[in-house]
């Protein structure tokens, strides 16, 4: 649970790992406290080897970005603007960092979810906290919306035993709904706002 959370007072044992997604390698920086530390989870994975790149444009903000996987991919990727946020000091501290050393330029800064968010965006990309509960997972995926350019789309990846099917039900009552992908139980989720 301490990656959820600021947690600057954990004892700190920074590690570098290199990630491949695609075509893409990253080499980055992590710590005790942050979520993934020894490799990237695979519905991070499922979910960046799913996105439909060629629809993100203009800007995008990844939510509980962690040590920045999620944004500094994208960035990588696609010619826009990418902000990425959290609430874990830790996690953002290294989000800048591997930022840097992945020679990518990205806007970090730290939010409880939407709550220092001010702009809108046509994407907001996230694997949400789970295990964080679900109250704080439905006020990413449905904060969202608030802070969506109309038409945006929400890309998130949750598994069936966390809840996927109930969320994605409720989801279809806020977004137009399509599942990207299905693979060992997760689901990569593209929700559009109306």
């Amino acid at each position: 649970m301490a990656q959820y959370f600021d947690n600057v007072d954990l004892v700190s044992n920074r590690r570098s790992i290199v990630i491949k997604i695609k075509n893409t390698v990253l080499n980055m920086i992590t710590d005790n406290g942050v979520f993934s530390k020894s490799k990237l989870d695979f519905g991070t994975r499922l979910l960046l080897e799913n996105l439909p790149l060629e629809e993100i444009h203009d800007s995008i903000l990844d939510v509980g970005c962690g040590y920045g996987v999620i944004g500094i991919y994208l960035a990588k990727n696609i010619s826009c603007q990418v902000d990425m946020c959290d609430v874990n000091r830790r996690a953002l501290h290294l989000a800048k960092t591997n930022a840097k050393n992945n020679q990518v330029s990205v806007h970090v800064f730290e939010s409880d979810g939407y709550q220092n968010v001010t702009s809108k965006y046509q994407t907001i990309i996230t694997n949400p906290p789970i295990r964080a509960g679900k109250e704080v997972v439905y006020r990413i995926l449905f904060g969202a919306k608030e802070h969506l350019v109309p038409g945006g789309n929400l890309f998130c990846v949750i598994h069936k035993d966390q809840g996927a099917k109930s969320t994605i039900s409720a989801l279809k009552e806020s977004y137009n709904v399509t599942i990207l992908e299905k693979s060992k139980g997760f689901f990569v989720i593209k929700c559009t706002s109306c």
